[in-house]
């Protein structure tokens, strides 16, 4: 399975920004990580296939994953950016929620103050 994401980029905090992810195949798991300068890769959403969401803290109320099963396609609506959210957001695809099988490259989201 491939993994191809887009929607990375520059915004104000504040701001909001749209990720997206299209898989080469059908995925029980879409989930989104991100890896910050530093520290480790951390989990920021996952969707199952049937719409079950696993939504880290720190992102809950401003960040919302959906999926589109007909399109292979997971995305991350990211509102009320702060610079902490400065990070490289990784596509991944698996069979559960820490099963991540496969990713995509990352694409680079910069938060400015």
């Amino acid at each position: 399975v491939q993994l191809q994401a887009s929607g990375g980029g520059l915004v104000q905090a504040g701001g909001s920004l749209r990720l997206s992810c299209t898989a080469s195949g059908s995925i029980f798991v879409m989930a989104w990580h991100r890896q910050a300068p530093g520290k480790q890769r951390e989990l920021v959403a996952a969707i199952s296939r049937g719409g079950s969401t696993n939504i880290a803290d720190y992102v809950k109320g401003r960040f919302t994953i959906s999926r589109d099963n007909a399109k292979n396609t997971v995305y991350l609506q990211m509102n009320s950016l702060n610079p902490e959210d400065t990070a490289v957001y990784y596509c991944g695809a698996g069979s559960g929620w820490y099963n991540i099988n496969y990713w995509g490259k990352g694409t680079l989201v910069t938060v400015s103050s």
